[in-house]
């Protein structure tokens, strides 16, 4: 007898959600640190928090601008790696079921967090729950320790008196580590990463990244399709057959006027 499935509570998924709020929200401090230690003012760090509220392409941000790179370009970094959440709020649409100005308001809370707390659940109403607690949370924590920090790396001086000018990268690093699951993704990391360092002293500041993230993104796209490929012509080449179990009668044989299969059976 399998075990019985429990359906989650509203209050259990905001528990759940507010974990991932807490978490996830803390980690703003080190973005606050980064971003002063990087040039950024205290208010211009804490209004990319505001605004653009998505970890990876913050960092990016950052970094360009601490390597001495033009803002512009760590502007179209941060979009290339932020665009991801245009998908996930393609995704989330049908479920959250918005018009208006609280579209608005909810597409800025799409990030990855909120989006995987949102579509684990079974009905609209959890995935709801989930996925607003998870934002709101994860929005206002971030914002606050995104000012802690800037107050603190701001108090530190010249960040590299300390050693944190490479900050930004580790905090990059730390980001994409979890993210490299399977070989592919390995794959494709090792080559953005190997193309933006031979990049480097042939471009401007903040270009290598831009070059080694576009690299990146093509050869993610032909493994992928290579692999979608190589699943096609396997299943063409072996297709799955029907498997009889015992000598009994299939449910798709024809009947055995005889009755010889039902003896068989009874015996």
């Amino acid at each position: 007898m399998s075990p019985e499935v429990t359906e989650p509570t509203d209050r259990s998924i905001v528990v759940d959600s507010l974990g991932v709020g807490l978490a996830t929200g803390a980690y703003g401090i080190s973005f606050g640190a980064i971003g002063t230690a990087s040039g950024l003012t205290v208010a211009q760090t804490c209004v990319l928090s505001l605004l653009m509220f998505s970890g990876a392409s913050q960092f990016a941000f950052a970094g360009v601008v601490a390597s001495g790179g033009n803002p512009l370009t760590g502007g179209v970094t941060a979009f290339l790696l932020g665009s991801r959440n245009m998908f996930y709020g393609l995704g989330m649409a049908p479920r959250l079921r918005v018009h208006g100005w609280r579209r608005l308001l909810a597409a800025h809370l799409v990030i990855d967090e909120s989006t995987a707390m949102g579509v684990a659940r079974e009905s609209d109403r959890h995935a709801r729950i989930g996925f607003y607690v998870t934002g709101t949370s994860i929005f206002v924590l971030w914002n606050l320790m995104t000012f802690v920090g800037a107050l603190a790396g701001n108090a530190l001086g010249d960040p590299r008196t300390y050693g944190l000018d490479a900050a930004v990268g580790a905090a990059f690093l730390a980001l994409l580590w979890p993210r490299l699951t399977a070989w592919p993704q390995r794959v494709v990391a090792a080559i953005g990463a190997l193309v933006a360092i031979g990049a480097v002293p042939l471009t401007p500041a903040g270009a290598p990244i831009i070059i080694g993230g576009a690299v990146a993104v093509v050869v993610g796209l032909w493994l992928t399709r290579r692999e979608s490929e190589a699943e096609i012509t396997d299943s063409l080449e072996h297709p799955a057959e029907p498997h009889h179990h015992g000598h009994g009668h299939h449910p798709d044989d024809p009947p055995d006027p005889s009755g010889a299969g039902d003896k068989e059976t009874e015996s």
